[in-house]
């Protein structure tokens, strides 16, 4: 995520222009600033991502807000990271040996009713198309 800031805990009134606002006024550059908003109400999900042009701007950024009180709240900054479970592009990330199974990494779980699927008994259909198979 290069030198990308998380900043946490914001209220929902706040905007992108709130935040560049802010940076200026403490001498601060962001290549961009994001708020990160729920898609149905575009009301504010209380967090944004803050781009700095290098990663000592990077670490600045997050000295400055991190733990800065905000109304009633403490906000906070760190490095961004990708999101878990996912490489940067946002496709499913494989299994670090790449002989090993992804089923064989999970523990064993129950499905469907806490029935096992290989337990369960053909249905009526599955019967008759194994048949015409």
């Amino acid at each position: 995520m290069g030198f990308t800031v998380f900043l946490g805990n914001l209220p929902s009134w706040v905007t992108a222009d709130d935040i560049k606002q802010w940076l200026a006024a403490e001498d601060l550059v962001a290549d961009a600033v994001k708020v990160i908003r729920n898609h149905e109400t575009q009301e504010s999900k209380g967090f944004a991502f803050v781009e700095a042009p290098t990663a000592d701007e990077m670490q600045a950024i997050i000295r400055r807000f991190d733990r800065a009180p905000l109304e009633d709240r403490l906000l906070r900054a760190n490095p961004a990271q990708p999101p878990k479970g996912k490489d940067t592009r946002g496709t499913p990330v494989a299994p670090s040996d790449p002989g090993v199974n992804r089923m064989q990494q999970r523990p064993h779980r129950r499905k469907r009713g806490g029935q096992n699927r290989e337990q369960e008994p053909p249905s009526a259909f599955a019967t008759e198309l194994a048949k015409v198979l």
